[in-house]
């Protein structure tokens, strides 16, 4: 019994020491071991080159496409609750490229924007519809629009304001 005891920690100690190899440096192990990770990390988030977006370390490009906007927000004023109203944000391409939007994303699913899809010229001119449905809200409203672009920064804001009044439970005031 004592034998076949001394014999199995015998061989598990030389399999132990048989299976570290301390004269490789750390780095070789892991290397291989992380190569799947960093794959299906690379491949989660896949990065989009940019040439307008500069890095920490090089300048800004200088012929990157600049969105020049006539406003970047309007104030509809009072408006009765339920009314949907819309307002077209005008921009220039002032840049020295073309201007290409990729999305424009509102604050809130009461806002809804729609924009040039076409590549902008520079001195070309482009819109903003943005449609806000006052369905349900009321009070003052600030509801911001998130526009991507290929211009630096690429994503600038455009906002709508709005006053939804009261509803009237006595009809309307005669004179």
């Amino acid at each position: 019994m004592k034998r076949t005891l001394f014999s199995a920690l015998l061989l598990s100690s030389a399999l132990l020491f048989g299976a570290c190899n301390n004269d490789k440096p750390a780095e070789v192990g892991t290397e291989g071991m992380n190569a799947a990770a960093t794959a299906a990390s690379d491949a989660a988030n896949p990065t989009v080159d940019n040439p307008n977006v500069a890095s920490e370390t090089e300048a800004p490009n200088p012929n990157a496409p600049v969105m020049t906007f006539t406003e970047k927000e309007f104030n509809f004023g009072d408006i009765k609750p339920g009314d949907v109203v819309k307002h077209t944000f005008e921009f220039t391409n002032t840049g020295k490229s073309p201007l290409l939007i990729e999305n424009a994303t509102a604050s809130c699913g009461c806002t809804t924007p729609n924009w040039t899809k076409d590549p902008i010229a520079p001195g070309g001119k482009g819109t903003i519809e943005v449609q806000f449905n006052s369905q349900g809200k009321a009070g003052l409203q600030n509801k911001e629009v998130a526009v991507r672009a290929n211009t630096q920064p690429n994503i600038t804001q455009i906002a709508i304001r709005a006053n939804i009044l009261p509803e009237s439970t006595n009809g309307p005031v005669k004179q």
